[in-house]
Formats: C-alpha cells, sequence, structure tokens
C-alpha cells in the first residue's frame, strides 16, 4: 500500500476559511455590543426585559465565539503532526456543539411558551415591543455581514502535494487550440445556458468539418456541423459525461484532441457546517424575533395574550428543526459517513471501466471540499499505484489518496 509521499501537507481547510473567521468575528463583537449596551441600559432605567434580552443576546455570542475559536484554532494547528488527517473536521465538531446549544434553546423557549400559554404573565408592551424590534434590527444586520458568499456550495477543493496539484476553475477544460496550415482553429465545448455543443471557430473559412467522439468504453459518436455565422456548430447535443478522445476532420486533414471530465465534491461534502452553525443561530434569533413581534402586536391591539407564547411555541419548532438538520449533517461527518455517493460512484466506474476491480473504497470528508480516500484495487495487469493515481487526478477534491494494488489470483 503507498500514498503520495512520505511526508505531505494536511492542509485542509475550507476555501473560504479565513473570509468566513473575519466574518464571524465582526457578528461577535456586533451582538457583544448589544448585549453589553442592553444589559447597562437595563441597570441604568430599570428595565429587567433589557436586562434578560441582554443575557439571552449572551447565549448568541457564546455560540458565534465557539465558532469563531473553531475557525482560529483549525487554522493555527492546521499543519500540527498530531492530526492525522488534519483539522478541517474542527468546525464540524463546533457545528454539532453549536445545534446541541440550539436544541437546548428550543427546549427552553417552548418550555416557558407552554408555561405561559397556560399561566399568562403581564406583559410590559412598551419595553417588550421596542426591544424586539433592536433585537431584530442586530439579526439583519448580523445575517448581512456574514452573507455575501457561498460557503460550501460553490468553492471546490483544493489538493495539496498529493499528485493532484491543480487548481479548480470549471468542471472540466472545454477549449482546444488546433493549429492547421492556414491557421489556428478553436474547438470548444460551449454549454452555457444551453445543451452542450460542439463549436469550430476559426480566422478562414473552412470548407469541411467533421468530428468523431471516442469514449472510455470505446463508443463512437459522429458529429456534423452547421455554420451559425461566425462559427459552426455540431448539429446533435453532446452527451454526458464529457470524456472523450476526439478525432477532427478540417478541410481534409485530421487532427486529435482529449476532453477529460473534472470531478469536484458535491451536497454534504463542501459544507463548511461552523460557518452554516453561525448563520442559523443568527437566522434563528431573527425568526423568533419576528414571531414575537407579530404575537406581541396582536396581543396589544385585540388582547390575545396567549398570542405571545404561541409565537414561541413555533419560534421554538422551528429553531429544533434546525438543531436537528445540524446535528444530522455534523454527526455524519464525525462518524465518517460517506458525504458524496455520486463522487464513489464515477470513482467506482473510473477503476473498472478497463477491467479492474474496485475490491474496497473508503471515502470520508476532511474538511469543507476536501475528500480523503482507500482504495484497494485487484488487477489481471502489471498496472502499480502511480497508474491508478494518474487516473484519478480528475478528482479534484481528493486531498488524501492511498492506493493498494493486488494482483488477480
Amino acid at each position: 500500500m503507498t500514498d503520495a509521499s512520505a511526508f505531505h501537507s494536511h492542509l485542509f481547510l475550507g476555501a473560504g476559511h479565513d473570509k468566513a473567521e473575519r466574518k464571524t468575528w465582526a457578528v461577535i463583537w456586533l451582538c457583544t455590543m448589544m448585549m453589553v449596551a442592553e444589559i447597562v441600559g437595563g441597570w441604568l432605567f430599570g428595565s429587567v426585559a433589557l436586562i434578560a434580552d441582554g443575557v439571552h443576546m449572551s447565549t448568541h455570542v457564546g455560540a458565534l465565539l465557539l465558532a469563531a475559536l473553531a475557525y482560529s484554532y483549525a487554522r493555527r494547528y492546521a499543519d500540527d503532526p498530531r492530526f492525522t488527517f488534519g483539522t478541517g473536521k474542527l468546525g464540524d465538531l463546533a457545528g454539532f456543539t453549536s445545534a446541541i446549544i440550539l436544541a437546548m434553546i428550543a427546549i427552553l423557549i417552548g418550555y416557558e411558551s407552554i408555561q405561559r400559554l397556560f399561566a399568562p404573565v403581564p406583559i410590559h408592551f412598551a419595553e417588550a415591543i421596542p426591544i424586539a424590534v433592536l433585537g431584530l434590527g442586530v439579526n439583519i444586520a448580523s445575517a448581512w455581514l456574514l452573507s455575501g458568499d457561498d460557503h460550501g456550495h460553490h468553492h471546490h477543493g483544493h489538493a495539496h502535494a498529493h499528485g493532484h496539484g491543480h487548481s479548480a476553475h470549471g468542471h472540466h477544460d472545454e477549449i482546444r487550440r488546433i493549429a492547421t496550415p492556414d491557421g489556428d482553429v478553436t474547438l470548444e465545448i460551449f454549454e452555457n445556458g444551453v445543451p452542450p455543443r460542439f463549436r469550430l471557430r476559426s480566422a478562414v473559412p473552412l470548407a469541411s468539418a467533421g468530428l468523431e467522439t471516442i469514449r472510455l468504453d470505446g463508443a463512437r459518436q459522429s458529429f456534423a456541423f452547421v455554420d451559425r455565422g461566425g462559427f459552426l456548430e455540431s448539429v446533435d447535443e453532446i452527451p454526458e459525461p464529457h470524456e472523450f478522445a476526439v478525432n477532427v476532420t478540417l478541410n481534409g486533414a485530421g487532427y486529435a484532441e482529449k476532453f477529460e471530465e473534472h470531478h469536484h465534491a458535491q451536497g454534504a461534502a463542501l459544507h463548511d457546517n461552523n460557518f452554516r452553525a453561525a448563520l442559523v443561530h443568527v437566522l434563528a434569533d431573527a425568526a423568533v424575533s419576528v414571531l414575537v413581534i407579530v404575537g406581541l402586536i396582536l396581543a396589544k391591539t385585540f388582547g390575545w395574550l396567549w398570542m405571545d407564547p404561541l409565537a414561541g411555541m413555533v419560534g421554538a419548532i422551528v429553531i429544533a428543526s434546525w438543531a436537528f438538520t445540524l446535528v444530522r449533517d455534523t454527526g455524519a461527518i464525525l462518524l465518517d459517513m460517506n458525504p458524496d455517493r455520486a463522487t464513489t460512484e464515477t470513482l467506482r466506474a473510473v477503476i473498472e471501466n478497463d477491467g479492474d476491480r474496485l475490491a474496497d473504497l473508503h471515502l470520508w470528508r476532511l474538511g469543507p471540499g476536501h475528500l480523503g480516500a482507500i482504495l484497494s484495487v485487484v488487477t489481471a495487469s502489471e498496472r502499480t499505484e502511480v497508474f491508478y493515481r494518474e487516473k484519478l487526478r480528475k478528482f479534484r477534491s481528493l486531498s488524501h489518496l492511498t492506493i493498494e494494488v493486488r494482483s488477480e489470483a
């Protein structure tokens, strides 16, 4: 069994790690100032409601602080050899802990709401409504600070010293330049908002053009072209995947090119659950603030005192639902469940497409956008680990790859 090298980087942090850390600290400072202002203001003006809301804000400051410290710790110890597979999972651990805190908050809100439903207490509307509006404003500002980037939805993992020295730009390299006696001709797979088709562009007119694709399984497909004014376009669409050898005929001369699909992690493998947990805390508080404001206004206007605890119960259910989803997703990563079934099946197909057998495969998440894999390949050929590592170069998210090659008995 061999790996890429005896010593290699274990930097498996998400692509937006530093930016997410800075944004989380910014929200912490905002919430802390709000918390101090409420507690001090409540003490100076004798408002118990202000003090209570300030204490409530402190729970969110604590949860956000947990997220920020996880970012800082993961960055600081990213290359510490004591962490066998790096510190990429610290964000998931922090997210799991935050989800538990959210669940506890949901239980407390639900318990208090049920108590007040059966034993209503006087509501000081003049204080309660402005405080709820102020809290909503802080949560909106916090959500705005945390937004603006797609943390865990569109960034891709970057390999580090594992024989995957590529950066992730698009899902495959789609433009080829063909040198002909009459000048360069560009061949591309164009699919920007339309079904994928080949396009040929040339500075000089092409008297004739044809193209044939040859896939890994030997399947061939011919494509005819039509003039679209400025370029030639294939009549037929290109089936997925876009991975094949290409024989191009231009003005009677033949040229060979190759297109290779680059596979990236999808779904749960990409999510920055630490950032997600911080955002969920802010959104949960904002949702509760909206419900509380609506409940208080209805209670004040129509005398429906039961609306306030009812709003609390609805808020508790919403928070509990978000907490459950976060616990489920982060727990799966901490337990090394397969984070990307599509990548697993594609990887298996690539290994087995020419007669080899994948006897064992373990795929797990090392951090946002980074996957680790251990493969055991059974082959009747003289192929080595280097051969299979080269075949898997297209899997940009495989940041740590170990391959065992066994001979067919």
